[in-house]
């Protein structure tokens, strides 16, 4: 599996003229730089209450789903990661009152990557059962996605069509 592609101008890119840019990466790699995809779908991510968490993951699954009837695979996946991180976000918070998860300052080596890197992980506190079903709600809907059997067969299609540009 190609890493995602941190090189490239995103900024100036749209994914969806050309997909053969996309590289899906490992887990939300990239979510909040691929476009059209991310000023389409963050406008709908919110997770801070059940409520409002339903909603979003409702509205951005059936995203999801519109992406692969429109048959736009970087879409779909986008819209994967999207949940998931409304999943991963959530849980943070759950766990960790204001969302902050490692002492310090976060350095900006990693360009968006997950991960302790060496940093020291604050203590948890007791989880907010709130955030908890946030999160609880996301991963119903991650779960979908990973599941779903079109979404499986356009990401290996996907992978075979520009493994050659790898």
């Amino acid at each position: 599996m190609r890493e995602f592609d941190y090189d490239l101008d995103y900024k100036n890119l749209d994914l969806r003229a050309q997909p053969e840019l996309y590289r899906v990466g490992r887990g939300e790699q990239g979510v909040l730089l691929v476009e059209p995809y991310k000023s389409e779908i963050l406008p709908h991510w919110r997770f801070a209450t059940p409520q409002i968490a339903t909603e979003s993951s409702d509205t951005i699954y059936q995203m999801f789903l519109d992406y692969l009837a429109a048959d736009d695979f970087v879409g779909a996946d986008m819209a994967r990661k999207f949940i998931q991180m409304g999943f991963t976000r959530a849980r943070r918070y759950a766990n960790h009152k204001g969302g902050k998860k490692y002492k310090g300052v976060v350095p900006d080596d990693k360009k968006g990557q997950s991960g302790a890197h060496g940093r020291e992980e604050l203590p948890r506190q007791i989880e907010d059962p709130i955030k908890a079903e946030s999160a609880r709600i996301f991963k119903e809907k991650w779960d979908l996605c990973r599941e779903n059997q079109t979404y499986l067969d356009m990401k290996a299609e996907h992978r075979e069509r520009y493994k050659e540009i790898e």
